[in-house]
């Protein structure tokens, strides 16, 4: 199962909820390529407040092979439909998957960053499946394009 994100949008009325090792496995899977992992939610102001610079970013980016952003909303899975909406209000362009595993967030959190305190946003971007950048917190989009930059 590989990602497409050639479309100029998505389409939304589908987000598919994963659990961490489906995650996991997919970030195994893109061993070509650059893949920025946007965690956030709609709750979250920093993560809406930066989602318009990684749009950007992403829509420079997109129609390059080696190259992909996957959104991932820590929204609940009962409030999918705001998600949903969300995407479509905001014009979203990056994939969005809906991470359903808050229960095992202690489990997961720890694989993906052990200095990760939980706290959204945070990027993280791999290249051939391995991680080359954490950022916990806001990022503009300066420090954004620099990491692509550096790794493309």
């Amino acid at each position: 199962m590989s990602f497409c994100f050639s479309q100029e949008q998505i389409i939304v009325n589908d987000v598919p909820m994963i659990k961490y090792e489906m995650l996991e496995k997919k970030i195994q899977e893109e061993k070509e390529v650059l893949l920025v992992l946007n965690f956030w939610s709609t709750t979250c102001a920093p993560c809406v407040k930066e989602l318009p610079d990684f749009m950007e970013v992403n829509n420079k980016y997109k129609d390059n092979p080696k190259f992909k952003m996957l959104l991932v909303s820590l929204d609940r899975p009962k409030d999918k439909d705001r998600v949903v909406q969300f995407i479509k209000s905001k014009n979203l362009t990056a994939e969005v998957i809906l991470l359903d595993d808050i229960k095992r967030m202690n489990t997961w959190i720890p694989q993906f960053e052990k200095n990760w305190d939980g706290n959204i946003p945070v990027t993280i971007i791999y290249k051939n499946s391995e991680k080359v950048h954490f950022n916990d917190g806001e990022m503009t989009k300066t420090e954004l394009e620099n990491i692509i930059t550096k790794n493309l």
